[in-house]
């Protein structure tokens, strides 16, 4: 069985089409959605579907991706983002590598929604990073097998780049396997937060992560709902 654990704080705008996406796929599975304790609807959109177990944890993904992770009961753990859409047949997919010892991490490769070029230029970067580190951001739907994540000790409990710190333990012991078609992100933050300044936020985490660049401020990560 898959677990699909699904950080979210304020997040009511996105949601829905994630939840509505995701519960077309096929195969087993169970969705726990972890509320940082926002303001807006997010919890009651996750309640009004039924097969949604909903828990709250302090704000933060590294903490609401872990407390998600200890009450999953599948082999493998799926992280999504609210506001991330997995493309059709992701579910099976993973349910048809559960057998298979030698694959036991990976994620997707990614886009976002909408034709922008500057975007789709954003994501082919980011794809490229992908491939030739094998590190995987949260939004292309990290995958992990239950025991391998806890026996790395779960998400750093840091406040940003949490994907990366872990992913860099991760590949130290496998290698992530990356699938396509990718999943979709919402476009609607980059939009709001302007794309050429999102590019140049993609741009320098990429530097940081691979050059050892001083840590960027927390500023740098503010909320755009």
């Amino acid at each position: 069985m898959i677990s699909v654990i699904i950080p979210a704080y304020n997040e009511e705008k996105a949601l829905p089409a994630t939840l509505r996406a995701l519960f077309t796929q096929h195969g087993d599975f169970e969705t726990i959605v972890v509320d940082g304790g926002g303001c807006d609807r997010t919890v009651g959109v996750a309640r009004s579907f039924p097969a949604v177990q909903v828990i709250t944890a302090s704000k933060g993904r590294a903490l609401q991706m872990n407390a998600g992770a200890k009450l999953a009961t599948g082999e493998w753990l799926l992280f999504l983002h609210a506001d991330t859409v997995l493309p059709p047949g992701a579910i099976q997919r993973l349910i048809d590598m559960e057998s298979d010892a030698a694959v036991r991490a990976g994620g997707f490769m990614h886009q976002f929604s909408g034709d922008d070029w500057r975007l789709k230029a954003i994501s082919f970067l980011d794809n490229f990073r992908c491939i030739r580190s094998r590190i995987i951001y949260g939004d292309q739907a990290l995958f992990v097998r239950r025991v391998l994540f806890e026996q790395l000790g779960g998400f750093p409990n840091q406040p940003i780049l949490e994907d990366v710190a872990f992913c860099e333990r991760l590949i130290k012991v496998t290698i992530p396997l990356l699938l396509s078609p990718p999943v979709v992100t919402d476009a609607r933050k980059f939009l709001k937060m302007g794309v050429w300044r999102s590019f140049l936020r993609v741009l320098l985490i990429i530097l940081h992560v691979e050059f050892r660049l001083p840590i960027l401020p927390r500023a740098f990560f503010q909320d755009i709902r």
